[in-house]
């Protein structure tokens, strides 16, 4: 338990140290990469050089410290980091690093503020943090290890097989390369994937596109634009390559309602929507499938979730291109903006949303969503990097 001084000096310093927040999460990344560079290998550096790890970390601290007394005020928050270091790996020994440098950060920027009482109150607080997750995260481990065809940290998968989704998404099959059992995992869940690119070891998590229950896991990867990892995936790995990946997590899950589902999503956040379609129409939802996408060269999976409609007329599918090419002129296109989607959601608003895409795309379907009358609480979003807000 923090003691009631320390409360009172973080409640005083507060204010100076959500001022100066991120300046001190500025200084704290390079300081720790300068001090430890192993540790920079569980950090996405293209989320580095767009800020939004420095202002998700800054926004966690500030969180953190102004409900040191009531923790369940967070919310998911701290779910979403513990799977996210479950998935990426990080150990116990990590959090001292972490914690030596956000103490000298808060140092460096505060300046003589930052007294020897003032750092030791922020030092016994991110101690009780740091208990907590390692507590969280070791129970995660050991469940993961625990279950049936699981384990505990990196194995080896085999791929299988690699298919072209469209002109930018490529999907590999993965079996485990030791012939073992599959872990089962939830609709909407990710992977982590372990790799080796040019002498460096990268960490990047990938959703599951395919449902549960079957004997691969299904990555399906976009090539981004200069993507480090995306384009290792895309030019290097072959059937018959191994990757290490861990245990899949994520709280981004299907969840067990029988309300009507709307799977919203744009580019290639179509692929958690993907494990959870299936798995919702075999337990009678009515599911309305709307996809955002440039144009039809680039959409993935059209057929695939077309062709569920013979089997499950409950299933509603809208796709619209945003940037369509001379072929699409028969297709919908535009956006999901309010107009659209008041024309295609369920007259009654009371359906659970599931939504995922580019950050632009999230915010304005989210800002619809509520003008039209669906509770916040039954919007479930994921971003697919560091959390942000998804009121623009």
């Amino acid at each position: 338990m923090l003691s009631p001084a320390s409360k009172d000096i973080i409640a005083a310093t507060l204010p100076a140290v959500k001022a100066r927040a991120t300046d001190i999460t500025g200084v704290f990344y390079p300081l720790m990469f300068e001090r430890y560079p192993a540790v920079k290998a569980y950090f996405n550096q293209s989320h580095q050089a767009k800020g939004t790890q420095r202002q998700a970390l800054a926004n966690a601290v500030v969180a953190y410290a102004a409900n040191l007394d009531r923790l369940e005020a967070l919310g998911d928050a701290v779910s979403l980091i513990v799977q996210k270091h479950v998935s990426l790996g990080i150990q116990p020994e990590h959090y001292p690093i972490v914690g030596e440098c956000l103490l000298a950060a808060i140092r460096e920027v505060l300046g003589a503020a930052a007294t020897d009482e003032v750092l030791g109150a922020w030092g016994e607080a991110y101690g009780q943090l740091a208990e907590l997750l390692i507590a969280a995260e070791e129970a995660e481990y050991a469940g993961n290890a625990a279950r049936s065809g699981g384990w505990r940290g990196e194995r080896a998968f085999r791929v299988v097989r690699r298919e072209r989704e469209s002109e930018v998404i490529e999907s590999f099959y993965l079996q485990p390369a030791d012939g073992g059992a599959l872990a089962p995992f939830k609709p909407g869940q990710y992977v982590g994937l372990v790799l080796e690119i040019d002498g460096q070891t990268v960490r990047r998590n990938y959703s599951l596109s395919c449902r549960p229950g079957l004997d691969y896991y299904r990555i399906s990867v976009k090539r981004e634009p200069g993507g480090q990892v995306s384009g290792f995936l895309h030019d290097q790995v072959q059937v018959g390559d191994e990757l290490l990946l861990s245990a899949p997590a994520g709280s981004f899950v299907l969840n067990d309602a029988e309300r009507p589902l709307v799977l919203l999503s744009g580019g290639v956040g179509i692929t958690p929507t993907l494990s959870m379609l299936r798995p919702a129409l075999e337990r009678g939802r009515a599911v309305h499938f709307l996809h955002g996408a440039l144009n039809s060269r680039q959409q993935a999976f059209g057929s695939a979730v077309t062709a569920l409609q013979q089997d499950y007329p409950a299933l509603q599918v809208e796709v619209v291109y945003s940037a369509p090419l001379a072929e699409d002129a028969d297709k919908a296109q535009g956006l999901f903006d309010q107009q659209r989607l008041a024309a295609l959601l369920p007259a009654e608003r009371e359906v659970d949303v599931y939504l995922l895409g580019p950050k632009a795309f999230m915010q304005s379907c989210y800002a619809s969503l509520r003008a039209l009358g669906v509770a916040a609480g039954n919007i479930r979003y994921e971003f697919f990097g560091p959390l942000e807000s998804i009121e623009g």
